[in-house]
C-alpha cells in the first residue's frame, strides 16, 4: 500500500459498504475500496482522470465508476445515509460558497442555467449553499448559478432542514420567507436584521458565535480541489463530487 495514495481503512470502509449498490449483472464489479479510493484521489489532488495512479486499476474504471453512480444517486444517497445516522442536531447553520467554473465545464447538455453555472462579479461561477450542523458537519447541499441570491436557493435548500431547535444565517438569508419557513419547522431562525429593516427580530449574538462552523466546513471541502474549482460539465457530477468530499471529511 503506498503511503502516498488514498485508501479506506477497514472501518471506513466498513460504513459505506452497506449503502452500496447490489444489483449487479454480468462480471462482477472490479474491487470498489480501490475503485472509490482512486476517484477520492482525483478530487483531492485535482488531476485529470488519465492522470490516477495505475495503483487504483483503470483510469477508465474511476471515470466510469463516478459518472454512473452519479447519475443514479449513489454518492448522494450515500451521503445522507451517513450524516442523518446520529440524529438530528440542536442547531442548523446555513450558508453558501462560491466555486469558479473551469473552462472545461462549458457545453454540458441542458444549458448553462441547468448545469449551475451562472455568471456572476467573479466570472462564470457555481454557488454551493449548504446546512449543517455546529460541528462543522455537512447535512445537505444545493447547486446554483453564481447569480442567484442566498434567500432564494435558502428557500428551496431548507426544505431538506431537519428538526432543530435554532438555525443560524447571516443577513443574506434576513427575509420574511425565509423566517416564516424556518418557523413553521418549529425552528427559531437567529438570523442578524438588515440594517434597513424597520422592525428588528430577536437576535443573539452570543448564538451566533458558532455560525463560523459552516465557513471552517467550506474551507476544509475546497481542500479537495476539484470541488475548489468546478472541472465537471454536469451539475450532478459536480454534485456527487462535493457529496463524496464531505462524506470522506466529516462522516467516515
Amino acid at each position: 500500500m503506498n503511503r502516498d495514495r488514498f485508501w479506506l481503512t477497514d472501518a471506513q470502509f466498513a460504513r459505506i459498504a452497506p449503502h452500496l449498490p447490489t444489483d449487479t449483472r454480468g462480471k462482477p464489479r472490479v474491487d470498489d475500496r480501490r475503485v472509490i479510493g482512486g476517484i477520492v484521489h482525483v478530487l483531492k489532488s485535482g488531476g485529470r482522470w488519465i492522470d490516477a495512479p495505475p495503483d487504483y486499476g483503470p483510469r477508465k474504471t474511476l471515470y466510469n465508476r463516478y459518472v454512473r453512480w452519479a447519475a443514479k444517486g449513489v454518492w448522494v444517497d450515500l451521503f445522507h445515509a451517513l450524516a442523518s445516522a446520529g440524529g438530528p442536531p440542536a442547531q442548523v447553520l446555513i450558508d453558501s460558497s462560491a466555486v469558479k467554473a473551469h473552462r472545461s465545464a462549458s457545453g454540458g447538455k441542458g444549458g448553462k442555467r441547468n448545469q449551475a453555472i451562472g455568471r456572476s462579479r467573479g466570472g462564470r461561477t457555481t454557488k454551493i449553499h449548504a446546512l449543517t450542523d455546529r460541528d462543522c458537519r455537512p447535512i445537505a447541499f444545493l447547486l446554483t448559478g453564481g447569480q442567484v441570491a442566498d434567500c432564494t436557493a435558502g428557500s428551496v435548500l431548507l426544505k431538506q432542514m431537519p428538526a432543530a431547535c435554532v438555525l443560524h444565517g447571516d443577513k443574506g438569508y434576513d427575509s420574511n420567507a425565509i423566517r416564516r419557513q424556518v418557523e413553521e419547522n418549529g425552528t427559531m431562525p437567529n438570523i442578524p436584521p438588515k440594517a434597513n429593516r424597520r422592525w428588528k427580530s430577536c437576535f443573539s449574538p452570543v448564538l451566533y458565535r458558532d455560525r463560523n462552523a459552516i465557513e471552517r466546513m467550506f474551507c476544509r471541502l475546497k481542500d479537495f480541489r476539484r470541488v475548489a474549482t468546478r472541472y465537471d460539465r454536469n451539475a450532478v457530477n459536480f454534485l456527487a463530487a462535493v457529496c463524496i468530499a464531505a462524506t470522506v471529511s466529516y462522516w467516515l
